[in-house]
């Protein structure tokens, strides 16, 4: 007989600190995500590593994370809840120390990878953590907690990364995860509870090894072909195309083994069960929005308009502000009768307005001022999208349920961020060089528009003593310079409508949650 649910469900000063320590956590692991993005150019200089070399500091996390997060909920079983997150938030602390401690290149990626691993198992488990410490009729708020952390990580760590990249040594952005992570470690190993009275026969189980490889194998190929597609030029790479056949028959085979063994280490059976199908996909969504717009915008702002990695921060963080300030009031509105299936549509709209906005503002005059409300609206849609969701996602679930659905739509929203800022990445370069062409096609010397402009050009340059032929070559350069950065902003004006595109074709998705009703006292004694 599984435990009462009255033993896990926390009050008071218990509840406090245990929320705490998990939104603490999850914020650590999602800044970890992004904070090394801006640190390239310091980590080649300093390793002596090529741009190719780096990009697998951030993969090897990416990687990790992707494998962890399904698994979560069978490794808490196994080890024990209170002992897989304390253990978890231990060996993400030392990864980091040792991370900053790296004198090459790939003594750094192995490390990242530890990293990463400790770091998937924090995310998946604090959710699980959140939704078990909260009566059932609070989901909503519990939700809304773990929903700041996941959006404001991603935002804080080019930020923080920024900063300190700004003002210290690079092994500072891994050590400043030692204090966090040594306060976080006792909170844990103090007042989290271990969930007792797990059925015998679920501890007792074979390990499933061989569904472990094949998510390993399977997943993780994906992961890697999303990470480095792009570097590699997709499939003009022998690798690329390697892997790809390795990650499609490694899922597949995954896919079957979960179905048919009883004791899975992913309970794919999961996603018959009430809104779980549907909120994934919408996990996918969510994740494909989050990361894709988080990874466009610094690219643009940073390389064609100037903005440091400080001021990039800075500039996506009101609109961070705002999500998190709306996800308790979402939440609240959600533990008062107000159905997920009501918001999310409004939350993929505004993001859809969001998109279409900045596509009406780029160009290459664009300041940081311009950027304010069109970010404030992104935060907004993400308060609308994240708590109605988990809320969804989770609702009428029970037991091990709960952490089987979580770590499944925590997995899916990371390959949904990867494909997210995989696409993006690759619409870039097609879409300049498009963009590229067609100007060139229209700068000729029929065209008689750029004729006049090189002329004004020429002759302003030979006003201020240069010869004519210096002051041609000055005017030419000019007008290349100028068809580039048009180029350039017509490219990301594309993207950004594209998106919008893509989450408005969404909405009609939100019609498939179905009305389920929480249960008021529901058996959370296996839930991870």
């Amino acid at each position: 007989m599984e435990n009462n649910p009255n033993n896990l469900i926390e009050y008071g000063f218990r509840r406090v600190i245990i929320t705490i320590t998990v939104i603490m956590c999850s914020v650590l692991e999602l800044i970890d995500t992004s904070i090394v993005n801006v640190a390239t150019t310091n980590l080649m200089g300093n390793l002596g590593a090529t741009l190719s070399e780096v990009s697998w500091v951030i993969a090897a996390y990416g990687i990790a994370n992707v494998i962890v997060v399904p698994m979560s909920s069978w490794l808490s079983i196994k080890l024990g809840r209170r002992n897989y997150f304390g253990a978890s938030v231990v060996l993400f602390t030392v990864a980091s120390v040792l991370c900053g401690n790296s004198t090459s290149i790939w003594e750094l990626v192995f490390f990242r990878f530890v990293q990463g691993i400790g770091g998937g198992a924090l995310l998946a488990t604090s959710q699980t953590i959140l939704t078990e410490i909260y009566p059932a009729e609070k989901r909503g708020f519990a939700s809304a907690m773990f929903g700041m952390g996941v959006i404001l990580g991603p935002t804080l760590g080019p930020l923080l990364g920024g900063y300190i990249i700004t003002t210290q040594e690079w092994p500072m952005i891994f050590y400043v995860n030692l204090p966090i992570g040594i306060i976080a470690a006792f909170l844990a190993f103090t007042y989290i509870k271990d969930v007792g009275n797990i059925p015998a026969y679920m501890k007792q189980a074979k390990v499933d090894w061989l569904g472990m490889i094949l998510l390993v194998v399977g997943v993780g190929s994906l992961q890697l072909i999303l990470e480095q597609g792009d570097r590699e030029d997709w499939f003009e790479s022998t690798y690329i195309s390697i892997f790809t056949i390795v990650a499609i028959l490694g899922i597949i085979c995954f896919i079957w083994r979960e179905l048919v063994i009883d004791y899975p280490i992913v309970d794919l059976r999961i996603l018959k069960k009430g809104n779980v199908a549907i909120g994934t996909i919408l996990s996918f969504i969510l994740g494909f929005g989050l990361f894709s717009t988080v990874f466009i915008y610094p690219v643009f702002v940073q390389r064609f308009l100037g903005f440091t990695a400080l001021q990039t921060g800075l500039s996506l963080l009101p609109g961070a502000l705002t999500s998190g300030l709306m996800m308790p009031i979402i939440g609240i509105s959600l533990s008062k009768g107000v159905k997920p299936k009501y918001l999310i549509p409004f939350g993929l709209a505004i993001f859809g307005m969001f998109t279409y906005w900045v596509s009406k503002i780029l160009t290459a005059q664009t300041g940081a001022e311009d950027f304010f409300w069109p970010l404030i609206f992104r935060g907004i849609g993400l308060g609308l999208l994240f708590v109605p969701l988990t809320t969804a996602l989770l609702t009428g679930l029970q037991g091990r349920e709960i952490g089987q659905a979580a770590g499944l739509s925590g997995m899916i929203r990371q390959l949904g961020g990867s494909f997210g800022v995989a696409i993006c990445s690759t619409l870039i370069a097609k879409f300049t060089y498009l963009h590229r062409f067609n100007e060139i096609q229209h700068n000729t010397a029929y065209d008689t528009p750029t004729q006049e402009r090189l002329t004004a050009l020429t002759n302003a340059f030979m006003s201020r003593g240069s010869s004519l032929s210096n002051a041609t070559s000055q005017a030419d350069a000019v007008l290349e310079r100028s068809s580039t950065m048009q180029a350039t902003v017509n490219t990301y004006i594309d993207i950004f409508l594209y998106l919008g595109v893509f989450f408005l074709i969404c909405i009609p998705l939100v019609f498939l949650i179905k009305d389920i009703k929480a249960a008021g006292k529901v058996d959370m004694g296996s839930a991870h």
